[in-house]
């Protein structure tokens, strides 16, 4: 019985190229922004009594903390690129992370639903004027944020999902999307402020509040069950499996009687392949077979000889 491995470089790990490096330093200028706008709003909500303002403020929060796991990403897999301790490369550091951050934002979120629901039911007094300003001020940075994304959120070219730089523009494009959605928060806090001030309905700051809330609720939650099912490696898609086994037992007589996919990250898979065949091929061969398949970047082929089939 002869053995054949094919053990390639995870390619994603070792390709730091210069538009990740862009990249990163985008995520970089509008995590600042986003963090310092964040505590202006949370400040600018407590002071002048706005809840609208602080469910933007801690909404905002959400996209701070997603748009860190974007940059810690950039920033470890440049620096541990060629890091022989991690095995299988460093992509899981930020998953471990959103899961860790999603379950404290559950906490913030039970906190704005309380506050807010004692706010509708014994309103309080909100400064219209200056919390009016704070959330234009919050409004403008999102749409500048945005502005600074959208050259870089770009897009993957066929055939080279299993590349960093396609990796890379999954994390622009995820960070844009948030800048955007931030921008809409804002957009509601703005129009709840000015309903309170022109048509005295101060309870819709509140019910904008408890709104900021479920959203960040089912925004944490999402974020928990992506990242738990990637930590416990079962989020890989049974298609995908199906579809390596036909490839392979579709050439000649292969036959697989052992396979194992999982994800080293939010976008890379790798898979450990046992192949019974009576006619051996160099394991190269059997990889080839696979290629194309959407962000599977590393494989580990073991090719059986058997006259048995």
């Amino acid at each position: 019985m002869a053995h054949k491995h094919a053990h390639p470089e995870l390619e994603y790990n070792h390709d730091y190229n210069g538009d990740s490096r862009s990249n990163e330093h985008r995520t970089l200028v509008v995590v600042i922004f986003t963090v310092l706008m964040m505590i202006f709003e949370i400040a600018g909500g407590s002071l002048f009594g706005s809840m609208a303002l602080l469910a933007d403020g801690w909404h905002m929060g959400t996209h701070a903390v997603a748009l860190g796991i974007t940059l810690l990403a950039y920033m470890y897999s440049r620096r541990h690129a060629r890091n022989p301790k991690f095995t299988f490369g460093t992509g899981k550091v930020g998953v471990l992370g959103g899961y860790t951050s999603a379950l404290l934002l559950l906490v913030v979120a039970g906190f704005m639903m309380a506050e807010s629901i004692g706010r509708l039911v014994t309103p309080q007094g909100i400064q219209f004027n200056e919390a009016l300003i704070v959330a234009g001020i919050g409004l403008t940075v999102n749409l500048v944020s945005a502005l600074l994304l959208g050259g870089g959120h770009g897009h993957s070219h066929a055939g080279e999902e299993h590349h960093a730089h396609a990796h890379s523009d999954h994390n622009i494009r995820a960070a844009y999307l948030h800048v955007l959605a931030d921008a809409l928060t804002s957009v509601f806090a703005i129009l709840a402020l000015v309903a309170g001030k022109w048509l005295g309905w101060i309870w819709m700051d509140a019910v904008v509040g408890i709104a900021g809330a479920v959203v960040i609720t089912r925004w944490a939650i999402g974020l928990i069950l992506d990242t738990g099912r990637i930590l416990l490696d079962s989020s890989v898609d049974t298609h995908l499996v199906e579809t390596m086994r036909s490839r392979i037992e579709a050439d000649a007589d292969n036959q697989i009687c052992d396979l194992h996919v999982w994800r080293v990250d939010s976008e890379h898979l790798m898979a450990t392949i046992s192949v019974v065949t009576n006619q051996p091929r160099p394991a190269e061969h059997y990889r080839q077979l696979l290629d194309g398949l959407d962000g599977l970047v590393h494989v580990i082929i073991e090719v059986n000889a058997c006259d048995c089939l």
